[in-house]
């Protein structure tokens, strides 16, 4: 039985930095009704879909009216009257209905919240869970990859690096892998205090702490720490994400008070991967150097990560995929604009080869939708920032539920990146 869209409205709310984000309800002919607010990136790559902003002096020209006009008049007029479980042919027609390559005329913020707002009233007409509506067979949990110290663009310290991440990958459930990376958040956060005083447990955007430190061996090492005196060396691996194109200049990598190559980041890789037993490194390259991923891929036998220099983008991971840049996707729905795009560029990565992880963004809402999205692609990996702060363990806690909901269909991939 067809059920079809009879209204589309949004809204101006606020995401976890303070900043304007667009959120989307879709109403049915019957009732059904879905609700989705859109994150923010700060790292973001350049080939992302656009995210429609005001300008002016309202919200420092970062208001989002714009893009919730579009949703309320363009894109509700087009959709009224389709059926809402169609998802591939809502999403074709709102991007039809942009005209643009990039959604910069209606807006990625408005054509993304519409896409995830839809699934999210198809879920509640067919009676299942999100997640299940996504893929009736979804049972795969993944593994939290916490972000515990923050640098980079996500904090005020010194640190060139953006994340510094615990994941519990040998553990038997998600609701273990939550317990162990809450355990050695706050055990760091003891002995930040103890170490650097007051202001190192200041937290960045994902509720990492910010310390003043200036090296990664400084933030792996407080990190390795926290988990050995915890006992938990043997059921956890340490992981970054350098976002290099944010230190990147035409003159080289300005990485710790000097310009360095390529080939001397990758080098200096080498040695943390050694060191500390670091299993997945994220954006370790600027984001136009494929050549450079194929080398560090080739280099580092541990899990490559591409966010920046794939997008989610399905032409930019076939890309990477010829030529061998990196081994995995970092999956984001908004980097592309529409579930239908995203989950087309995790079928292509899986398919060949490639891991996935979803992944949230460091202006986030106390939408929990890419909780769900992870288990309905059964990706078997996520970042949701710390297990603090409120818009980061929504996503969390409804993974709890998710895990709770399949009972003892659930799996956790024990063992991953081991």
């Amino acid at each position: 039985m067809t059920e079809t869209i009879r209204t589309v409205h949004a809204r101006q709310v606020l995401d976890s930095r303070g900043n304007p984000t667009v959120e989307v309800e879709v109403t049915t002919t019957k009732g059904f009704t879905g609700r989705a607010a859109v994150p923010s990136g700060a790292s973001t790559g350049i080939y992302e879909a656009v995210e429609l902003r005001d300008g002016g002096s309202r919200y420092h020209g970062k208001g989002v009216l714009k893009a919730v006009e579009a949703v309320k008049t363009e894109i509700a007029q087009r959709l009224r009257g389709v059926d809402v479980t169609a998802q591939r042919e809502i999403d074709r027609l709102m991007a039809e209905l942009d005209g643009t390559p990039n959604k910069s005329r209606l807006g990625g913020n408005a054509i993304l919240g519409v896409s995830v707002a839809c699934a999210k009233a198809a879920a509640e007409c067919v009676g299942v869970k999100l997640y299940n509506y996504i893929d009736p067979e979804a049972r795969l949990l993944p593994v939290p990859f916490f972000n515990v110290v923050n640098g980079g663009k996500h904090a005020g310290n010194q640190l060139d690096f953006q994340e510094f991440m615990v994941a519990p990958v040998g553990v038997d459930s998600f609701t273990e892998a939550l317990r162990v990376g809450a355990e050695v958040y706050q055990t760091l956060k003891a002995k930040l205090l103890k170490d650097y005083g007051k202001n190192a447990i200041n937290v960045g955007d994902e509720g990492g702490f910010s310390p003043p430190m200036s090296t990664p061996d400084e933030a792996l090492e407080a990190i390795q720490a926290s988990v050995e005196e915890l006992g938990y060396g043997g059921e956890t691996r340490l992981a970054m994400d350098v976002a290099a194109s944010s230190f990147y200049k035409p003159d080289g990598y300005h990485y710790m008070g000097r310009v360095i190559s390529r080939g001397e980041l990758i080098d200096e890789y080498s040695e943390l991967v050694s060191k500390f037993h670091v299993a997945s490194l994220e954006d370790p390259l600027e984001e136009e150097d494929y050549e450079g991923f194929v080398e560090v891929t080739k280099a580092l036998p541990i899990q490559i990560i591409g966010d920046d220099i794939f997008v989610t983008n399905i032409d930019r991971l076939r890309r990477g995929i010829e030529v061998g840049a990196c081994n995995s996707l970092l999956w984001k729905v908004n980097q592309v604009g529409s579930l239908t795009e995203a989950r087309d560029a995790a079928e292509l990565a899986m398919m060949s080869g490639y891991t996935v992880m979803a992944s949230h963004r460091s202006g986030e809402t106390e939408d929990p939708f890419v909780a769900d999205l992870a288990v309905g692609i059964g990706c078997g990996q996520i970042k949701s920032g710390a297990p603090a702060r409120g818009e980061r363990t929504a996503k969390y806690n409804q993974l709890l539920r998710i895990e709770e909901w399949l009972g003892d269909q659930s799996r956790y991939p024990k063992g991953l990146l081991r």
